[in-house]
């Protein structure tokens, strides 16, 4: 299982990588608008559990890969800090734009749980990501490569499912701000580079680590 510094390391990583309004805030916040607390809550668990399971689809695969070769590991590995890279000199090239709350129909608990839940399975760049993330923090030296990729997996969907709860409480005390998209701007263009730092960092750590 990974170690206390690099478990600490991915927690924080993670957590300043949700400070970007990305789709799953911004549908989250229009359920809740629409349907209230319970529909907010009910799809930012969807989309925690399309995380979860592109977590099992990223275990699975890359646990073969490092079954297979741990050459070819280290090949998946470097390719996925390259996207990083890739991600984060778009994300600091970028111009921010004016965010648009999705368009969505009006629909129940379990409906915008379902629909969230599907809307985040079938996001390819959500598979990317994963595929590209969790290996920065997998060192099959410290046990089973499996264990660590479904460890990290699952602390992000549950810092991924607290964050978006948090997110539906504060609605209701923000009121007519969050039927306004320009505080989430405003947020963007403070966290936009940041983030994108976050991502080259990542990238560099593994050109530059020792072998």
């Amino acid at each position: 299982m990974p170690d206390f510094s690099t478990l600490l390391a991915y927690v924080i990583v993670v957590v300043l990588l949700f400070l970007i309004p990305g789709p799953a805030v911004l549908l989250t916040i229009t359920r809740t608008v629409q349907n209230g607390r319970k529909g907010g809550i009910m799809a930012g668990l969807g989309i925690a559990t399309g995380d979860f399971l592109h977590t099992l689809f990223a275990t699975v695969g890359l646990s073969t890969v490092l079954m297979t070769s741990a050459i070819a590991f280290n090949v998946v590995k470097y390719a996925g800090a390259a996207y990083l890279l890739y991600l984060g000199v778009r994300e600091m090239m970028s111009k921010p734009s004016e965010p648009q709350l999705p368009k969505v129909k009006t629909a129940g608990a379990l409906k915008s749980f379902f629909l969230a839940t599907v809307a985040e399975v079938l996001n390819p760049k959500t598979a990317l990501f994963f595929l590209a993330f969790l290996p920065q923090f997998v060192h099959p030296e410290r046990g089973q490569a499996a264990t660590q990729f479904l460890m990290l997996g699952v602390v992000f969907v549950v810092l991924s499912a607290l964050y978006t709860t948090l997110i539906v409480l504060g609605i209701s005390a923000l009121g007519k701000m969050v039927k306004r998209t320009t505080w989430i701007s405003r947020l963007s263009r403070l966290s936009g580079k940041f983030v994108g730092a976050i991502y080259i960092g990542l990238g560099l750590k593994v050109a530059f680590q020792r072998q």
